[in-house]
């Protein structure tokens, strides 16, 4: 069976790579790279590093990720000692009241986890219960954005030149249906659209759906609105009917694309190198699984790779004590986030344009966010 080392070495002089090339493309130094080729994961600080370049080394070069990670298990379950309690050829004996103590103990736990069994089911289960129908809440937007968890009939009102309207979450099944001033208009994960508020021929209102379960009414769908300047629309954009970009909002929110369109969102890292003391948050969007936030403080020459399907969000105290790249579709793509000394909040997240295609953007949010 070819071991993990083997298998690095073979996938990358098949592809012609060197080490160089390599470090250069990916931001592992040679010396990591050298050292998982030779299964030498004495150099790295813990294991944690080893995982994380490991993941990078393998979807560089196209291998399976999970097998390359579960050779590296395996091969670390091997470099385990035998526990010296299996070494003994004559294990001491137990004394003799041990085993009838032993039975006495698991009488009384059973009956006590019986009689514990009996409460908490008479608690759960009581003879009658009664549905809990839950009533539509109505909220007003403040400011110029504001991101908010909706179910069905649940509303927004948006001011615009002194009028409110009026938006609706109608349905959720395979789509997003929102009840607009202009009609229903029906959204898919990822996918923002504008709207026109007042029938002037002008969009005032961007929303996005940043999280979404199709036909699960439950979980609701978290939306993000966007109050537009109309100030950076022409004629000529209103008549192509041209999807305006996120670039073309208020100061609150501004975008810039790192991967252009795509026909599908596909996994991409987000790898961070620290060139100073700074506190650094994330989070995973859009993923049940890795759902909640995570944080601490790094310092210089420390790395963190970050993997997502569907997006990531970061803080960060320092915009220019971190670097930043993005690296999916077998690209690598330097990103800037701010000045030294700023705080950043933003999203690295697949939207899709009102043509199907999808596109990673870079969404630089308040910091309050």
């Amino acid at each position: 069976m070819e071991s993990l080392g083997d298998k690095l070495k073979t996938a990358r002089t098949e592809k012609g790579l060197s080490h160089d090339q390599i470090s250069r493309e990916t931001n592992i130094s040679i010396r990591y790279l050298e050292a998982l080729e030779t299964e030498n994961f004495s150099v790295f600080p813990g294991e944690p590093y080893v995982i994380g370049f490991l993941k990078n080394y393998g979807a560089y070069l196209d291998l399976d990720v999970q097998k390359v990670i579960s050779l590296y298990r395996a091969l670390r379950i091997q470099e385990q000692p035998v526990p010296v309690e299996q070494l003994l050829r004559n294990p001491p004996k137990l004394p003799g009241f041990i085993i009838p103590l032993l039975v006495v103990l698991l009488v009384l736990g059973g009956g006590g986890f019986g009689i514990y069994t009996l409460i908490m089911n008479s608690r759960n289960n009581p003879v009658q219960s009664t549905q809990v129908v839950r009533t539509p809440v109505e909220y007003m937007m403040e400011g110029n954005s504001m991101e908010r968890r909706l179910y069905r009939s649940d509303s927004i009102l948006v001011s615009v030149d002194n009028e409110t309207y009026k938006l609706e979450l109608y349905n959720l099944g395979e789509t997003v249906t929102i009840r607009t001033p202009g009609g229903v208009r029906n959204l898919d994960l990822g996918q923002d659209i504008t709207i026109d508020l007042n029938n002037d021929g002008i969009p005032e209102l961007r929303i996005t759906v940043a999280d979404f379960a199709k036909n699960n009414a439950d979980m609701g769908a978290l939306l993000h609105f966007i109050l537009l300047d109309a100030a950076v629309y022409t004629g000529a954009d209103i008549e192509q009917n041209t999807t305006v970009t996120a670039s073309a909002s208020v100061s609150t929110a501004s975008s810039t694309m790192i991967i252009p369109g795509s026909p599908s969102a596909y996994p991409f890292t987000l790898q961070v190198s620290f060139q100073g003391y700074c506190m650094f948050r994330w989070e995973i969007l859009h993923e049940r699984d890795r759902r909640g936030t995570n944080q601490r403080y790094f310092q210089r020459a420390e790395q963190l790779d970050i993997q997502a399907q569907n997006g990531i969000r970061v803080w960060v105290s320092n915009a220019q004590a971190a670097r930043f790249q993005v690296i999916g579709g077998g690209r690598t793509f330097p990103v800037e986030l701010g000045s030294p000394g700023e705080v950043v909040v933003a999203d690295f997240r697949w939207v899709r344009d009102e043509d199907g295609r999808f596109r990673l953007v870079l969404i630089k949010l308040e910091a309050g966010t």
